[in-house]
């Protein structure tokens, strides 16, 4: 019944995005087959095959490690307060949060060297090759494996004046639709799997191009062709050195440190303040989410117990933030079956919320204002199509495991 539901739910899904696309008939068919046996072939290697599981796990196991020693800089700076086995317990904000100051310096260390750009390279040119997407659309969807959504329009900056609406579209639904590598250890740290987030950040590429060139394809006169032809990619930016590459790292993280407190200091007690209206007349916000939610953990093919837990989830992923609902996750994570967990983990992968559409369109416009009235008009089709692409990949994930 499970796969049933869960090929009928990919169906819907697909069909939802055709009934809604800018143009219909200029959608690759093939393109999207393509795209769609990829997202199975990758979801069939990492849950089902034996040796895709074993390099899954050693991956995992590798990022956490790599990601943990941020814990060392808190431990000096903040002492027995980033240790969650005092009686303080784990502070959120330091234990958290504090950890995505060092991953965002390791992230640019890495940009820097120009390994990210090589193995996005390396990528995005087989992916051009396999779907026939623009250079610069491959190098987009694949670097959101790695980068947030301001920052991997980084590495095509000086390309996106020239960039189709169409391919815009997709640096949008990319974007929003993926993680950030600054966040993965923060997830973690509420109790997700690395697995079940790394699983998730696989898809993202063969997903992203999917669903986007569905909504909004190329017109039939530039289908297969890209105005941008000579894709470059700048590593160094305006860093003269390592150094500087890394101290720019540390403070874009304890930026983002900021921002992401800041917002969820807010909504949490917005959410207190709403659901002590709603309590008047017996409702809270997460009933509300789950109601409306729940067909899409209907369609995932889980137990009636969980349809509700998925509406919430996603509910607030998309209403309020996915940090939010990670938090949720994790507190009851452990006592879900495997299959329940690993679906609901993926769904959540993505930066796909309200407020992203701003930060979408302030944070790339930076790079082109020329196209800040072009972003403003597509982020919300932008933030409903990276919402899409985590339910996709959940909805795939959840049939293979099914299997």
């Amino acid at each position: 019944m499970a796969i049933l539901l869960n090929l009928i739910g990919i169906i819907v899904l697909i069909g939802g995005l055709y009934l809604f696309s800018s143009n219909k008939k200029a959608i690759d068919k093939k393109m999207v087959l393509k795209a769609t046996l990829i997202q199975f072939i990758i979801a069939f290697l990492l849950v089902k095959f034996p040796l895709g599981q074993m390099l899954l796990g050693k991956v995992s196991d590798f990022v956490t490690a790599i990601l943990s020693y941020g814990h060392e800089g808190l431990s000096f700076v903040f002492g027995s307060l980033a240790d969650s086995s005092a009686p303080t317990g784990s502070i959120f904000a330091i234990n958290v949060l504090g950890n995505i100051i060092f991953v965002s310096a390791l992230v640019a260390a890495l940009y820097y060297l120009g390994i990210i750009s090589a193995i996005v390279s390396f990528i995005g040119g087989l992916v051009g090759k396999i779907l026939g997407t623009s250079k610069v659309e491959s190098f987009v969807a694949v670097a959101n494996m790695f980068l947030g959504q301001t920052e991997s329009p980084i590495l095509v900056s000086k390309y996106l004046k020239s960039m189709t609406e169409s391919e815009v579209m997709l640096v949008l639904i990319s974007g929003m639709g993926s993680m950030s590598a600054t966040v993965l250890m923060g997830y973690a740290d509420m109790g997700i799997p690395m697995r079940y987030l790394l699983l998730g950040g696989a898809l993202v590429p063969f997903g992203s191009i999917l669903v986007s060139k569905i909504l909004l394809p190329e017109d039939e006169s530039l289908v297969g062709k890209s105005t941008v032809t000579d894709v470059k990619i700048d590593n160094k930016g305006d860093n003269p050195n390592i150094i500087s590459a890394i101290s720019q790292g540390a403070s874009d993280g304890l930026n983002m440190v900021l921002g992401i407190g800041a917002v969820l200091i807010a909504i949490t007690a917005l959410v207190a303040l709403v659901n002590g209206g709603l309590g008047l007349i017996g409702l809270s916000l997460e009933k509300i989410l789950s109601v409306l939610f729940a067909p899409i953990g209907f369609l995932m093919g889980l137990k009636p117990d969980d349809i509700g837990l998925a509406g919430q989830l996603l509910g607030s992923k998309l209403i309020l933030n996915e940090f939010v609902a990670f938090s949720d996750l994790g507190q009851v994570i452990n006592t879900l079956d495997p299959r329940t967990a690993m679906i609901l983990s993926v769904s959540l992968c993505g930066f796909a919320n309200i407020s992203s559409m701003g930060i979408c369109i302030s944070g790339i416009s930076v790079f082109c204002p020329e196209k800040r009235g072009q972003l403003s008009r597509l982020a919300f089709r932008g933030m409903i199509g990276g919402f899409l692409v985590s339910v996709l990949s959940a909805l795939v994930v959840g049939l293979v495991a099914a299997l």
